[in-house]
């Protein structure tokens, strides 16, 4: 029988990191270790991070809903299902059955990452793909908000080390000085081809946004997330205006059933979505999010929800499930100082598996490094 519990861990950031929710040390992550009772020392391991300011279910109750979801897991009595979609099936009606919310989107996220990694022998191999097997995921760069100084390092930095994908917050600063970065970048790196992608994670006024995006368009963006807070009225206006494509994130937030995406994306007809198991209903949540897009030719890319190691590593595999189309959010695997030694590595601009590197859990489970120890 299936048996599961969490653990609480503090990831620290290795930086100042500033967002348009404000300054960030450290994030909480509760990491779900599930194993067969036949043989516990056999675990899959999926991580919930919900993000504060963001994720509906995030708050002082938290860890009481995941505890409380655990123990009606456990309860069931379930027996290890054989094949992958079979295993999401079978959680999709648990969840349904057992009246876990989707808005539980994290919770969700975490228990399919376990069951699916137990599935594969407890190896952390979710989805047994091309990823695992040497195909790197192209993604992004993400330039953090800071100083004008601060942020033409960043952007100096990653474009020495081989992005040519480069997302950049903005909303958080003087737009004139964000309008400064973007001209230092279109002018020093000007034969070079720059993927420019902006997220205003919805900093801009409804009656200034169009203003601002057209005054952006000088700088050949490729994009801009969330432009408005979500929710607004004005945001049709705003896709069918706008002269920079408009991709949504936070708009898709508490959006569950299929009808509901369907109406949503048919009505504001965004150029691309921004998807995160972690915010948006899990794997499942994303995996129809991503059909009903494609049915609406709409694009997508999925993008970290700040999560360490484990839960990136899951995503990557998610991601590599459906052909490549353009460089994704995956390039968060050093922004902790504690984060989990793996098989990831973020080079020019690519997210690669390297196989003969090996996981370290022992921050997460001190008695793995204990029984090593007197393994040797």
């Amino acid at each position: 029988m299936l048996q599961a519990s969490s653990h609480r861990y503090v990831l620290k950031f290795s930086f100042a990191a500033r967002t348009s929710r404000g300054p960030m040390t450290e994030k909480i992550a509760w990491f779900i270790r599930l194993w067969d009772d036949s043989n516990p020392k056999n675990y899959g391991l999926g991580e919930c991070g919900p993000l504060p300011g963001l994720s509906p279910e995030y708050g002082n109750q938290f860890e009481n809903h995941l505890n409380e979801a655990l123990s009606v897991f456990n309860k069931r009595n379930l027996l290890l299902p054989a094949g992958n979609n079979s295993a999401l099936l079978k959680l999709n009606s648990f969840f349904q059955q057992e009246e876990i919310s989707r808005t539980h989107s994290s919770i969700i996220f975490g228990i399919e990452t376990a069951l699916l990694d137990l599935m594969q022998g407890g190896q952390r191999l979710i989805f047994k793909n091309k990823f695992i097997e040497k195909q790197s995921i192209p993604i992004n760069g993400l330039v953090w908000m800071g100083g004008l100084d601060f942020m033409l390092q960043q952007v100096e930095i990653k474009i020495r080390d081989g992005y040519r994908c480069i997302k950049l917050k903005v909303g958080g600063l003087d737009f004139e000085k964000e309008c400064d970065v973007l001209n230092y970048i279109r002018r020093k790196y000007f034969r070079e081809k720059i993927e420019l992608r902006l997220d205003a994670n919805g900093a801009f006024k409804k009656e200034e946004a169009l203003d601002k995006i057209n005054s952006l368009k000088r700088f050949d963006i490729h994009s801009i997330e969330q432009p408005i807070k979500p929710g607004q009225p004005e945001m049709e206006e705003i896709c069918a205006k706008s002269p920079i494509p408009i991709a949504l994130d936070e708009e898709l937030i508490g959006i569950h059933s299929p009808d509901e995406k369907e109406k949503l994306l048919s009505k504001l007809s965004p150029s691309f979505i921004i998807l995160k198991p972690t915010l948006h209903g899990g794997m499942l949540g994303c995996d129809e999010w991503i059909r009903i897009a494609e049915n609406l030719h709409i694009g997508w890319w999925v993008t970290s929800a700040l999560e360490s190691n484990i839960g990136l590593n899951a995503l990557a595999q998610f991601t590599s499930q459906y052909p490549p189309v353009m460089p994704h959010g995956l390039g968060t695997g050093q922004i902790y100082e504690n984060n989990f030694p793996s098989p990831l590595r973020a080079e020019k601009g690519l997210l690669h598996f390297l196989e003969d590197e090996k996981w370290d859990l022992s921050n997460l489970f001190p008695e793995e490094r204990e029984e090593e120890f007197y393994l040797k």
